[in-house]
Formats: structure tokens, C-alpha cells, sequence
């Protein structure tokens, strides 16, 4: 099968004229799109000896260039580490030295830190982004595209879906982060699952405003949107008012989101004045979305889907069909067209419908492996399947539910409680923001459960009332016994509560 690349190049051929991207200053057919792939390629193999296998670091925000680049990478066989760019110098050195990087792409305006980073001796070439573009185009811009161009980086047979593409590091929650592998292939049955399960099509105009340097924004539905010939929008950063002027104004068909970034859309001033005729989807993923949240865009007449996916899984496992979006609010959906899941007890036995487990999966976009974690690697599977640490029941029509991480599950005097479950019951109230909810030990019940909030602009709300709200829908051991007002809860790059966080601060690792 071949790579990535050979999209591109493909579309080039049958659909030259077809815009393929468009981004804040410029837009992009698939032939220019081939074309800058081709030059970008050339650039990185003939000028800065770029070979196959070589770990190549990407620290930058959004951009058209970002998606270029990621192709490039991936016609030459190399693999691309993208940096969290919010992320600090000290956590970049780590990743760029775990991964063995000896080369680092950045945009202008991370310069100066990267420059940090060369003198350290982290890394040995340091190329800019803008000039890479540039010197490509100047490169390419008198040559016609050629469908055969890919032969002049590497032979054809050289570079196949089964190289490793991306090394994706997870949010380290567990500990220090591991750097999952994620395949060419992995990135083919990914887009393949998507496509299926919301019907991506050549008409579809996606917008993507999730970050390139996480695989919800590469694999969400980027890389999709392109194998089906469609059209990705790109702008430079999230901001929610040009969000809904994008949609109106290019006609998107497709949002993907997570919560924290539908609930900034819905409370833009021009959200009431929008026209979203052209929304075939909007989708959520990343975090549980809040049952308020998600009926407050289906009033409005908006399609709006839920899944479920991970890095490791390059992420998609789970997706609502648009015959049941609207009423199965909460569920996550069923499996993927090409992903087997089970949901299994301590013991690796199914469990029954309703109940409690573990999910595992097995399927061709499971990760290759954590790299240079061999230990780690074998421990997240058995038998063919990965392990994922999160916990979920299904319905008896199929339909499955997330409970929350494994490993954040609460032990309460012999009993288990699981975070998620209160969390939601603790949201219905509308005086309720957002809220997470921890173990602490107690020398009682070994843990309790504590409640962290934020409440909504001028609400009051005391802690009794939480509790007898609580213990009207929850057994008395799941409900907290304290409770934490804050002004706002602390997030992770992609907008999930930081529970790690949490946990340190209030000292219950």
C-alpha cells in the first residue's frame, strides 16, 4: 500500500483544480498543493540530507505550511515529532532528546527558544519553516508537476504505509509522557474510519481548528477530508468569532471540536446571527461534552456528534452515525467500521451489558508501539489487544458510554466510584461551569471523592446544595464530601481538565 504522499499526488491527477486548502492569506489546489509537497521534499532530502527514518521536530502553530510539511515528511519516510507549543522549554528538551531529534522546524516566532535548544546541543539542524516554504516554491514554480515526481526523492517501493510516520507524545498524566508510533497506515485506516462513519465526502469543507501538533488535529479530520478529495481550512489560531465567520462565509460542512471550543463558539455574539445552513456536523471529542452543551446546538438545528479516540489509536474508535446523534446524547457511539472492541473486568472476561470495564481494541490504527519503550509497549497488549485504561459499559443496543480513566477510578471503602459519572450529575445543575472531580485520601474510606468547580458569571452556590443534589441521583458513597470553588479550572493543550494538575495541588498523588 503506499504512503500518505501518494494521496496528494493521486488527487493531483484526477482533480488538479479541486481547492485543497485554504488558509488565512492563500489557497491551494491539489496540484499546487502536489507541487509544494514535491518542492518541500526536495528541500528536506537534497538540502539538509533529510533520509528516511530520521525524527524530524515541528514547533509551530497552525498553518497551511504545518500540513505541507507533514506530507513531506511523509514522502521522504521520515517521522515527524509535532511540539506542543504550549508546552515549556523544559518538556520540548525532553521529547526532542527521548525521540532521538536531531532536526527542528519552527515558524519565526518560536526562534529564539529554538535557537535555546541548538545551543544546549539538543539539536543539530535548525531550519525555519517560512525559508523552507519560500526556497521550495522558488524551486517549484517554473516546473510543471509531474505525476511521477515523487521518484526523484526516493524509489516508490522505498517508502509504504507500514513506515512509522508520527511520534506522538501523550499528556503524561501517568508519569513522564511516552512518545506513541503512529504508522502511514495507521493514518490511512484512520481517515478510511472517519469517511465511513460520517460520510466525508469531495463536497465537504472541514475546518481545522484543533491543533496540528495533537492527532485530534491531523487525524480530525484533516487527513480524511483530503483522502476524500475534500477541502481543509486552516486558520492560523482558534478564535470563536472568526470561527463562525469562516462557516458562513466558505459554507464549512464540517467543525470538529472539543468542548471547551464549542462552548466558546456558542457564547460568541455572533452566534445567534450565523447562517449554518451549509453544517453537515458539528463534531466533539477530546473530553466528555456536557449534556446541556450538546442539546443547546441541536436546538438550534445543528447536527452535533460525539466519539471517542486516542493517541495511541491514531485516534479514532468510536463515532455516533447521524441516525442516532440525536438520541443517544452522552454515548460515544459504537465501533468503527475495522476496530474490534471489547469491554473486559480484571480477570480479561467480558463483561455484561451495563457493567463497568475496561475498553481493549485491536485493529489496523492501533499504534505500532511507545517509542524506545519496550517494556511499556508489551504491557499495553495482550493477545493482539491493546489495553486502553479507560473505562466504559454498553447498552444492550450496542451503544457505549465512557466512565472515566481506569487509573482515576476512586476506591471508597471497598466500593468503586467513578469520577465521570459524578461529574455529569454535579453539571445538571445550572449553576455549574465546569467541574472535575478527584480522589483524597481519607483514613476512613481509604479515598473520598472532592468536588473542584467553577460556577457561571454571578452564580452562588453552596456546597450543601451539591451534595443533596447529589445524593438524590448517586449512592452516598459516590458523592463528595468536599467541595473546591475556583475561578476557572486549569486545561491541558487540548482543552481537557488537567486532573494531574489537580491532583498536585491538592496533594493527592
Amino acid at each position: 500500500m503506499q504512503g500518505i504522499f501518494y494521496w496528494i499526488d493521486k488527487r493531483a491527477q484526477i482533480t488538479p483544480n479541486r481547492v485543497a486548502l485554504i488558509g488565512e492569506r492563500t489557497r491551494m489546489t491539489y496540484e499546487k498543493m502536489a507541487d509544494a509537497i514535491r518542492g518541500i521534499s526536495n528541500q528536506l532530502s537534497q538540502t539538509y540530507g533529510i533520509k528516511t527514518a530520521d525524527r524530524v521536530a515541528i514547533l509551530s502553530g497552525n498553518s497551511i505550511d504545518y500540513l505541507l510539511l507533514l506530507f513531506a515528511i511523509a514522502k521522504i519516510g521520515a517521522i515527524a515529532v509535532p511540539l506542543n507549543i504550549r508546552l515549556t522549554k523544559n518538556e520540548w528538551s525532553y521529547q526532542i532528546k527521548d525521540s532521538q531529534t536531531s532536526t527542528l522546524i519552527m515558524t519565526k516566532d518560536f526562534k529564539e527558544i529554538s535557537e535555546e535548544l541548538q545551543d544546549d546541543q539538543l539539536i543539530n539542524l535548525l531550519i525555519s519553516l517560512e525559508d523552507l516554504v519560500e526556497n521550495a516554491n522558488a524551486n517549484t514554480n517554473t516546473k510543471p508537476f509531474d505525476a511521477n515526481s515523487h521518484l526523484t526523492i526516493v524509489d516508490e517501493g522505498d517508502v509504504d504505509s507500514s513506515f512509522p510516520f508520527l511520534i506522538i507524545y501523550t499528556s503524561g498524566t501517568t508519569g513522564r509522557p511516552k512518545g506513541a508510533v503512529l504508522t502511514q497506515e495507521n493514518m490511512y485506516w484512520n481517515s478510511i474510519h472517519n469517511i465511513l462513519a460520517i460520510d466525508i465526502r469531495a463536497e465537504d469543507k472541514v475546518i481545522t481548528i484543533l491543533p496540528l501538533f495533537h492527532i485530534g488535529g491531523i487525524g480530525l479530520f484533516a487527513l480524511p477530508a483530503l483522502l476524500a478529495g475534500g477541502t481543509v481550512l486552516v486558520p492560523d489560531r482558534f478564535d470563536p468569532d472568526q470561527t463562525l465567520d469562516w462557516i458562513e462565509k466558505e459554507k464549512i460542512t464540517i467543525v470538529m471540536g472539543v468542548p471547551t471550543i464549542f462552548d466558546a463558539i456558542r457564547k460568541s455574539s455572533r452566534f445567534a446571527l450565523t447562517d449554518f445552513s451549509s453544517i453537515r456536523w458539528f463534531y466533539s471529542g477530546g473530553a466528555p461534552c456536557p449534556h446541556e452543551l450538546i442539546e443547546h446546538y441541536l436546538e438550534k438545528g445543528i447536527p452535533f456528534g460525539q466519539g471517542f479516540g486516542m493517541s495511541e489509536t491514531s485516534p479514532t474508535v468510536f463515532m455516533l452515525s447521524k441516525e442516532d446523534y440525536k438520541h443517544r446524547i452522552g454515548s460515544i457511539g459504537k465501533p468503527v467500521m475495522f476496530t474490534d472492541v471489547r469491554i473486559v473486568n480484571n480477570q480479561d472476561q467480558d463483561v455484561m451489558n451495563g457493567e463497568v470495564g475496561e475498553m481493549i481494541f485491536r485493529g489496523p490504527n492501533i499504534f505500532k508501539e511507545y517509542w524506545n519503550l519496550p517494556e511499556q509497549t508489551a504491557a499495553s497488549f495482550k493477545n493482539g489487544w491493546f489495553y486502553s485504561g479507560d473505562l466504559a459499559k454498553q447498552d444492550e443496543e450496542g451503544f457505549y458510554y465512557i466512565a472515566g480513566r481506569k487509573k482515576e477510578m476512586i476506591i471508597s471503602g471497598g466500593e468503586n466510584v467513578y469520577p465521570l459519572e459524578v461529574e455529569q450529575t454535579i453539571q445538571e445543575l445550572a449553576e455549574v461551569a465546569e467541574v472535575a472531580v478527584i480522589g483524597v485520601k481519607d483514613e476512613k474510606w481509604g479515598e473520598v471523592p472532592k468536588a473542584i468547580l467553577s460556577l457561571r458569571a454571578g452564580s452562588q452556590l453552596m456546597p450543601e446544595v451539591i451534595y443533596d443534589y447529589c445524593l438524590g441521583k448517586l449512592a452516598k458513597y459516590k458523592c463528595p464530601k468536599t467541595f473546591e470553588f475556583i475561578q476557572e479550572l486549569p486545561k491541558n493543550a487540548t482543552g481537557k481538565i488537567d486532573k494531574a494538575q489537580l491532583k498536585r495541588i491538592y496533594n493527592t498523588d
